[in-house]
């Protein structure tokens, strides 16, 4: 019988997931390059209305089919438990034989306690939760998703992957604010996250660009969250985002970096609380916000108006300037990375910013094709890569370790 690994990515509305088939190789290397994908898929449209969509690793679709709003039967809460079971439900169906051995899960913040694919216990759960109040719009839906895991699987092991153990090699120089040192005390620092995307671009380069990997980096994760890396020889010196998934370059949806004076102002002159300013900076601003069009970064793209170009060009300069401090982080550049939906797939984006990047040495050749591919001019001071992230291959990887080093079996 085969054995297998699910892996489970819980957003607001979306529950992405993956089924990778898992062999007994001892190392985590191994696994993050090697595991066959059985299936790849997401529940997406919660709140709206769900859909189910799920392919093989050939990409030959395997569902497509859509739920009434309320549940998987038209009744009832829109909770992860529901279409988990529906994914459950997709894995008997589809992947007769596989034997769901370990459940992977995306977790955004495991702060310091938490720094590699950990195995989840109730303690560790009580741990996690109490770090909610770091990450309010996202871990609460991570950990949803495990204890749905766990109960509708409770053979199977529960592992957590985590989005800020990457960034544990930042110096302490790097993720210190400028407050009294009681409040760092107190686990207000700079943490990171798209760690997960990060640990897969890494790697992937050094199987694409060994001498590259192992210079001076800028990894680009470019989607409707979006932060840059720096790292050296695929180690993480610094990044945009900081203690909240809020900081750094303008987003779909989020504010980015601001002036702490903005806050006080918005508390004081418009008698703002706590809930509406979280609402603000997390789901009102960004693109959406300047826009006040859309935060998909394709219809702002193709919208004539003046408020969606400034947008566009909003976001692209705050990434070329962000590249030009955090190459100051490195000393100095050897290449960049572009990832995510919009660094993979906006060619246009890609350029707007190269254009920006001149001073640095940045001149694409960045012509139309698929996959992992080098997109930097041969005139280009500055090597530049495109490659597709695959958080969900790190989580597989990091389930699979864990799973081989605690010993027996686990069926379902």
């Amino acid at each position: 019988m085969t054995r297998a690994i699910l892996t489970l990515n819980a957003g607001s509305s979306s529950l992405k997931f993956a089924v990778f088939a898992c062999d007994d190789s001892p190392t985590p290397e191994a696994h993050l390059l090697s595991l066959p994908v059985l299936a790849r898929g997401a529940v997406t449209g919660l709140g709206e209305r769900p859909q189910l969509t799920a392919r093989d690793g050939e990409g030959r679709v395997l569902i497509d089919t859509s739920f009434a709003t309320g549940g998987t039967d038209g009744s009832g809460p829109l909770r992860h438990e529901t279409f988990l079971d529906a994914i459950l439900g997709f894995c008997q169906a589809h992947l007769a034989g596989a034997r769901l051995d370990a459940v992977g899960h995306r977790i955004v913040h495991g702060a310091d306690a938490f720094s590699a694919p950990t195995l989840l216990t109730p303690d560790c759960l009580r741990r996690l939760e109490a770090l909610v109040r770091l990450a309010p719009l996202h871990q609460p839906h991570n950990l949803a998703a495990v204890r749905a895991a766990m109960a509708a699987l409770p053979g199977a092991r529960q592992v957590g992957c985590f989005d800020t153990a990457f960034h544990q090699t930042l110096s302490p120089l790097a993720r210190r604010f400028g407050l009294p040192r009681r409040f760092e005390a107190d686990g207000v620092r700079r943490y990171g996250f798209h760690g997960l995307s990060y640990s897969w671009l890494t790697q992937r380069l050094a199987e694409l660009d060994p001498e590259l990997a192992q210079g001076r980096v800028i990894y680009c994760h470019l989607g409707s969250g979006a932060s840059l890396c720096a790292a050296a020889g695929g180690v993480s010196q610094d990044t945009t985002m900081g203690f909240t998934a809020l900081d750094g370059l303008v987003m779909s949806t989020r504010c980015g970096a601001l002036d702490p004076g903005v806050i006080l102002y918005l508390i004081d002159q418009y008698g703002m609380d706590v809930a509406e300013l979280t609402t603000l900076l997390y789901q009102g601003s960004g693109l959406v916000g300047l826009s006040g069009l859309s935060g998909d970064m394709r219809t702002l793209l193709a919208d004539p108006s003046s408020a969606a170009k400034e947008a566009v060009e909003l976001f692209t300069y705050r990434i070329a300037r962000e590249m030009g401090a955090l190459t100051m982080s490195l000393g100095g550049l050897d290449g960049v990375v572009f990832s995510a939906g919009i660094g993979e797939n906006s060619p246009e984006v890609r350029a707007r910013i190269a254009a920006r990047c001149g001073a640095i040495g940045l001149k694409l050749d960045d012509r139309s094709g698929g996959g992992d591919r080098l997109i930097s001019a041969p005139e280009s001071q500055l090597k530049a890569w495109v490659i597709a992230t695959d958080e969900e291959r790190v989580i597989a990887a990091g389930a699979a370790a864990v799973t081989a080093s605690t010993g027996a079996d686990a069926a379902v």
